[in-house]
């Protein structure tokens, strides 16, 4: 991995985010999923568990970040990445800076949470202690892909209200 380019390591690393939102898919969960990663490392993963965990914020960025949280036995965890298939909301946006990851790499963007500048921009706000560089649009094809087919499908099992 040491010889590889960052773009390779992006798509790479964003790939295994894609194989936890496959699994979110697999589980009728929304499907985002993410991967933590120190010194080409996975050091931590996650999908969203909302609907099993009937837990508002049982999202994959924040399930990830608590499993890092147990392998270091520390809240702070810096130079880590963070690969997400969703622009993080403002929930997991918040917990990113709290936790001081590097970098943030996310698939698609999402304009009705999204806190990287779709709908809200946290990650512009001039930190007093730390800076989370961003980069978006890795993949978004597939993320937006596995998204539009997730809801396209719930749609279709919802009957038709007839007025």
């Amino acid at each position: 991995m040491e010889f590889l380019t960052q773009e390779d390591k992006d798509l790479y690393y964003m790939g295994l985010a894609l194989r936890e939102a496959q699994k979110a898919f697999e589980e009728d969960e929304v499907p985002v999923g993410a991967i933590l990663v120190q010194d080409n490392r996975v050091i931590a993963k996650g999908h969203n568990q909302v609907e099993m965990l009937q837990d508002a914020t049982a999202h994959a960025e924040m399930l990830a970040l608590t499993s890092a949280f147990s392998y270091f036995n520390s809240w702070r965890i810096p130079n880590l990445e963070l690969y997400c298939t969703l622009e993080p909301c403002t929930m997991c946006a918040g917990a990113i800076i709290a936790s001081r990851v590097k970098r943030l790499v996310y698939a698609a963007p999402d304009i009705r949470l999204g806190a990287c500048g779709s709908f809200v921009d946290l990650m512009s706000e001039k930190h007093p202690m730390h800076q989370v560089e961003i980069h978006g649009g890795v993949l978004e094809e597939e993320s937006a892909f596995l998204l539009k087919t997730f809801f396209q499908q719930k749609r279709a099992k919802c009957p038709q209200k007839n007025s």
